[in-house]
């Protein structure tokens, strides 16, 4: 009889043991730690890739789903991936920039096949940019003559871009894109495992993923634990819309190289012209109390080409102005297991040469040539180490593009320095000789030749020419003065620029061990 009591108290003790031990690891699971112990098993798709045979644990999160987020998604839903993104917001932005996209970028969006998402968005062709400065204005035309005729800029509505590639996007079977807020990502023992999410309604959930891709814009609230950012607002946009306004240009982004710094025109539609005008440093005039309105109509309208005058005051008049701080970040991440950083969230340059699309497509392209030869990727240590190579082969295409940006808006700004001037000038003059000395930059700038070589050749062969101005036919001590003070600050422009982006990387990338890092053996 004691026996049986024994042999019940044991049966007993163990039921509750197990129970209690289910308890813990559901609790466990909710606090972010993954506890499965069953391998994730793989199966092939149809078009020979990998996805997760576990419907509940995608391959890779998206945080984000602007332009970047957008396009990775269809990317590696593409190539088989399992993919969750998780947007903010999915209703269509409302912004005053991402709406240029460089041929370079168009070039980008032909390698993913996106180029449709510019269609039926009265997406407007760019085919170059007009220099204004002083009275004179000069056209620079794109390099497109060896491409096909569909090759060109793209203007148009930031937000029905957006939509298109969600669209396009969540068309995808094994994509699945849902409204919420990520306030966290989820760690375990240095590996990111996933997300922890609010929904729409309001609840709290959490998402798993073998790689986590942070790309939730300029405002990220993720970086922080996945680089060293080092955010600079050096100016702010302020953007109106010119309602059927004729450009001097057709096709044509419109740069004035106005005082205290540069205003730009480009059309967004068939009868819609954005206007962006930079205003120095992190303060603006106040738009609820006049002084916007009144700053553009005393001190910029008249620094517009007559041709626009009438629709750009008639847009201050409509009231709907708008403000945006211009930030610029260099890349500088710390490498973590199980996730990675893109787009703004990861690198911004200055909005002056539309470069910022450009950069985040050619980084999914070279992602995505990384990931496709893995069939999970589950190790996320040794996939970690693995994408260190992405950070070394972006670098050339993004650090032109960065670099350019930020040299050409500080030459493009009036100063009170003569020699800062004198370049300016000069600027203006070495692009409108024309031939090589425009081809080679606008080159650059479009981003069907972002070679850093060529990037530093050009921004010295306009010191250099500027230097000859000033010298010839006569130098004085006061000119060779300000040639050897314009030599220092062409210098001081640039190299702190090359400098934060990286020497190495940016000009010898062969160089640096990742560049040639094989991807992990198969398991």
């Amino acid at each position: 009889m004691a026996d049986s009591y024994v042999l019940g108290w044991i049966l007993c003790s163990v039921m509750a043991l197990v129970a209690l031990c289910g308890v813990v690891l559901r609790r466990q699971k909710w606090k972010g730690i993954s506890m499965r112990t069953e391998p994730v098993k793989t199966v092939l798709t149809s078009n020979g890739e990998c996805g997760s045979a576990d419907a509940s644990h995608a391959d890779v999160i998206i945080v984000g789903a602007g332009v970047a987020g957008s396009a990775l998604a269809h990317t590696l839903g593409k190539d088989g991936r399992r993919v969750q993104v998780i947007e903010r917001d999915l209703s269509e932005p409302d912004r005053i920039v991402g709406e240029l996209l460089q041929p370079g970028g168009y070039l980008k969006l032909i390698e993913l096949g996106l180029e449709d998402c510019v269609e039926e968005i009265d997406a407007q062709q760019v085919f170059g940019y007009a220099l204004f400065k002083d009275g004179k204005h000069t056209q620079l035309s794109y390099p497109l003559e060896k491409f096909h005729s569909d090759v060109s800029g793209r203007s148009f509505h930031n937000g029905r871009f957006i939509q298109r590639m969600r669209e396009k996007s969540a068309s995808l079977p094994n994509v699945h894109l849902e409204q919420g807020t990520v306030t966290s990502l989820l760690e375990e023992k240095g590996i990111i495992r996933g997300v922890e999410y609010k929904t729409k309604d309001g609840r709290e959930l959490t998402a798993f993923a073998s790689l986590t891709i942070v790309c939730d814009g300029c405002f990220s609230n993720l970086r922080r634990s996945l680089c060293n950012p080092k955010v600079d607002i050096p100016s702010s946009f302020v953007g109106l819309v010119l309602e059927n306004c004729h450009l001097p240009y057709l096709n044509h982004g419109h740069v004035i190289l106005a005082d205290p710094s540069p205003i730009l025109f480009y059309p967004i539609s068939s009868t819609e012209t954005r206007c962006l005008v930079d205003v120095p440093g992190q303060k603006v005039p106040s738009i609820a109390n006049g002084e916007m309105a009144n700053y553009l109509k005393t001190i910029v309208a008249s620094q517009v080409p007559p041709e626009i005058y009438d629709s750009f005051v008639a847009a201050v008049d409509k009231g709907n102005i708008r403000t945006m701080p211009n930030r610029s970040m260099p890349a500088a991440p710390h490498p973590t297991p199980g996730a990675l950083l893109m787009g703004d969230a990861f690198n911004m340059r200055h909005p002056l040469t539309g470069g910022g699309m450009t950069v985040a497509l050619s980084d999914i392209v070279v992602l995505r040539d990384l990931l496709r030869p893995l069939h999970d990727l589950n190790d996320a240590p040794m996939l970690c180490k693995y994408l260190e190579s992405f950070y070394t082969l972006r670098k050339p295409v993004a650090s032109t593009i960065n670099t350019l940006a930020g040299a050409l808006y500080k030459v493009f700004c009036a100063s009170p320095d003569q020699a800062r001037n004198e370049m300016r000038h000069a600027c203006f003059d070495y692009l409108s000789l024309g031939g090589v000395f425009s081809a080679g930059p606008i080159s650059l700038l479009s981003g069907l030749n972002p070679r850093p070589s060529s990037l530093v050749l050009h921004f010295f062969a306009v010191a250099i020419y500027s230097l000859g101005r000033l010298l010839l036919p006569f130098p004085s001590p006061k000119r060779i003065w300000i040639g050897a003070r314009l030599i220092s600050g062409a210098s001081g422009i640039i190299f702190p620029i090359i400098k934060a982006e990286g020497v190495r990387q940016m000009f010898f990338p062969a160089t640096v061990p990742a560049y040639y890092r094989a991807p992990p053996p198969v398991k």
